[in-house]
């Protein structure tokens, strides 16, 4: 049982954690066109991210996801999968990544304790891809989603920020591409995170909007499956996956948000859409080893968790640190 209650009665019970803030992409929706990344000394090491790790399992977290940036920018970050995934009372360790590296990596993740698998994809189209990304290769993400299948990685799941006028085009695409590899997949809504120039163009699509796109092939129907996440599920006829909804402008989710994240350089971000933090780097590195000094800011934090975030698509961007340096 978690000991994290925030003042609404909400339960803090999963942790995204952020390896890094670097990534070999440079999505539109994510990050600048050149971005500019922390200093090595900013950032914590594999020891102290795996220390943080074990601080918020004994307060009760039962899921913890490895986020970035791209995580496997990180090439030692099994060292830290295996470190976290011995941690008691863990159940679930995941990874949000691009998949750009998965044929390299995916089988070292899986051997080394990691339990399942996001993996970003946009488009199908290899030249959007490259625009979307400013630099990736479709290819080298289709291949490394085969590889996290070959690797014996279950119930993976596809993410797909649905931009208008750029993807909304791929809805159906993207979703056969998941029904014949068996793969679940999640519509998620963009959120307005860092001043990006492309985001000044009417591109916002709603979850109810790609819904409609998927209805005039298959009959959604409302899922039981809930993964301690924000996405809301469905099924269709004819196959076993899932089809999640992330709609934190249009279905606001806030009365039940359960998770928290840790940037790499160690600040508990208490909201996605807040500016809430606190920065645990200074009590990690004032106080070595003392887990239970870590434990009790911890818990002071929890408390600041606000009700809410409140993103306005319309005005001035209010959160102006970037999806990359927020973790996944």
């Amino acid at each position: 049982m978690s000991l994290m209650v925030d003042t609404f009665g909400r339960k803090v019970e999963y942790l995204r954690l952020s390896v890094t803030d670097r990534c070999d992409f440079r999505c539109v929706y994510c990050m600048s066109e050149d971005p500019c990344f922390l200093e090595r000394d900013q950032v914590l090491s594999l020891e102290e991210l795996a220390w943080v790790g074990q601080a918020f399992t004994e307060l009760g977290v039962s899921k913890i996801r490895l986020t970035g940036g791209e995580p496997l920018v990180r090439s030692d970050c099994d060292k830290l999968v295996k470190q976290l995934g011995a941690l008691p009372g863990l159940a679930e360790l995941s990874m949000t990544t691009n998949g750009s590296r998965l044929t390299k990596f995916a089988e070292k993740m899986r051997d080394s304790g990691l339990t399942r698998l996001n993996i970003s994809l946009d488009t199908l189209k290899p030249e959007l891809f490259t625009e979307l990304t400013r630099n990736g290769k479709v290819e080298r993400v289709i291949a490394g989603i085969d590889a996290a299948k070959a690797a014996g990685f279950k119930r993976i799941k596809i993410n797909a920020v649905i931009l208008r006028g750029q993807n909304d085009d791929e809805v159906l695409d993207l979703i056969e591409f998941c029904r014949d590899r068996e793969l679940d997949i999640a519509f998620i809504e963009e959120m307005p995170l860092g001043i990006i120039d492309e985001r000044k163009k009417s591109r916002h699509c709603s979850s109810d909007e790609v819904k409609s796109i998927i209805s005039k092939r298959y009959q959604l129907s409302v899922s039981n499956k809930r993964t301690g996440g924000p996405a809301r599920y469905y099924t269709m006829p004819g196959s076993s996956i899932h089809v999640g909804f992330i709609s934190p402008h249009s279905n606001n989710f806030c009365h039940e948000c359960n998770r928290v994240r840790v940037t790499v350089e160690g600040r508990l971000l208490l909201c996605l859409g807040n500016e809430h933090s606190v920065d645990l780097k200074v009590i990690i590195r004032e106080f070595p080893g003392d887990i239970e000094k870590l434990k009790t800011a911890i818990l002071n934090a929890i408390k600041l968790k606000p009700k809410e975030h409140v993103f306005d698509m319309e005005g001035e961007v209010q959160i102006l640190r970037f999806m990359n340096a927020t973790g996944g």
